[in-house]
């Protein structure tokens, strides 16, 4: 498992950054790979790709408006607020000395509807995308046809028929589970160890089967998908390889560019779009930056966050091996209270592409998270599970590293998105327990 220490010597030669990372100290990488849009050539998914998608959650809109009262609202469209946080500006400029003279927004996924996370796009999406593909073929639906019939009891019977199986630590499984049972789909969700268990239990209570397993998430998924492809009328939603996952969190751009001139916000060369991005297999920020960068170009700039214990896409990427190393052949343990960041390897699917397109990647302990949501509760009344406050720091990271002067940017005029990715399902109990051990590591 762990590299002969010739082996990481050669490594460390090659990637001096690597010694930082074996040590377990944040770093900040700056991609070298980072391409101009005009210089790509192709990738796995096109904008139309992205465009389509989005035609596919607008069909299954009448359908989510009628069996989860709670996208009544929005007409059943999944989507979360953009919030500006000056306040919370205020903290990270004063006690982080971040010197963000721009503006701070934070996309509120935590409140996004059916799942309260981020994993709400890109998993119910591909449950959606596999139902309709089940019904077109069955002959059961046309896609002019309103969609709400998905809810009736003959859907239900005839998506009995079908299981679905992922592997998850938590929130990718949860949104699966909620959509897939409600659909009438067989749900078993393989989870990791360090899953937290009120996630478990809700699952159960909405109808999915749960298997744990001792080991961390790659033997939760290697588990899922050898079970799930034993059985003929199984699916397998797969978090290391899945281009409808990515293409379901791509979406998410097209909503961002609505909201942002909803708020008078300009994003051109002179005002420069910075989003962070709380990543654990590389899925979900790699849909986005793709999808951001179909749509503003070279004037958005993403950045990924990983834990110090879990730099799984920052291993790959910056030794170019992306999916073929894991976190532990470097003797990284992989443990973190970062819930959905604990990924030892990174996705195959999204690696290739956000090798391209993402600007850089830091990394950052897991008490800086916890301290970071108690923060957050504090000055803007926002409560975030600990991974999706990690993006918080990341304009301090950013503006404090060498890729401003590098790329010559005007960070005066900039606006920063730090990206919330859960935390409205988060028992209260849970909820407060964080917020306790934050408030004692200020």
């Amino acid at each position: 498992m762990i590299f002969e220490q010739s082996e990481l010597d050669n490594w460390v030669q090659k990637y001096p950054l690597l010694d930082n990372i074996i040590q377990l100290e944040p770093v900040v990488w700056l991609n070298p790979n980072l391409q101009k849009m005009n210089e790509i050539s192709s990738l796995p998914v096109t904008k139309a790709d992205m465009e389509n998608a989005a035609e596919l959650w607008q069909r299954f809109a009448p359908y989510l408006a009628k069996v989860f009262p709670e996208t009544k609202k929005t007409n059943g469209i999944i989507e979360s607020p953009l919030r500006k946080i000056e306040k919370m500006k205020n903290e990270l400029n004063t006690k982080y000395d971040s010197k963000i003279n721009g503006e701070l927004f934070l996309k509120c996924d935590n409140e996004l509807p059916i799942a309260g996370s981020i994993k709400a796009r890109g998993g119910v999406y591909e449950v959606l995308y596999y139902a309709e593909k089940l019904a077109l073929e069955a002959g059961m639906v046309n896609k002019d046809d309103d969609y709400s019939v998905f809810a009736s009891e003959e859907f239900k019977k005839f998506f009995s028929q079908y299981s679905i199986g992922v592997g998850s630590t938590g929130n990718l499984g949860l949104s699966i589970g909620i959509i897939g049972a409600k659909l009438g789909f067989h749900v078993s969700v393989y989870m990791s160890s360090d899953a937290k268990q009120w996630k478990k239990d809700l699952l159960l209570a909405k109808g999915a089967t749960v298997h744990e397993f001792k080991g961390d998430f790659g033997e939760a998924i290697f588990a899922g998908r050898q079970q799930t492809k034993d059985n003929s009328n199984g699916y397998f939603v797969d978090d290391e390889d899945s281009k409808h996952l990515f293409l379901g969190y791509s979406v998410a751009a097209i909503r961002l560019e609505k909201q942002l001139q909803e708020q008078n916000v300009l994003v051109d060369k002179d005002h420069p779009l910075f989003v962070y991005l709380p990543c654990g297999v590389g899925g979900s920020p790699g849909g986005i930056a793709f999808g951001l960068k179909q749509i503003f170009g070279d004037n958005v700039h993403c950045f990924f966050v990983e834990p110090t214990h879990s730099p799984a896409v920052l291993v790959g990427l910056l030794t170019g091996e992306k999916e073929k190393v894991c976190v532990q052949n470097f003797g990284i343990d992989n443990l973190t209270e970062g819930d959905g960041l604990a990924v030892g390897r990174p996705s195959c699917f999204a690696s290739s592409i956000s090798e391209k397109l993402v600007s850089g990647i830091y990394t950052m302990e897991d008490d800086e998270l916890f301290k970071l949501l108690a923060l957050l509760a504090d000055s803007e009344g926002i409560h975030l599970e600990p991974s999706a406050t990690s993006g918080l720091i990341g304009p301090g990271q950013i503006l404090a590293s060498e890729y401003v002067k590098e790329k010559n940017l005007n960070t005066s005029q900039a606006t920063h998105i730090v990206w919330a990715t859960g935390g409205a399902l988060v028992p209260k109990e849970d909820m407060k327990r964080f917020y306790e051990k934050g408030q004692s590591l200020l």
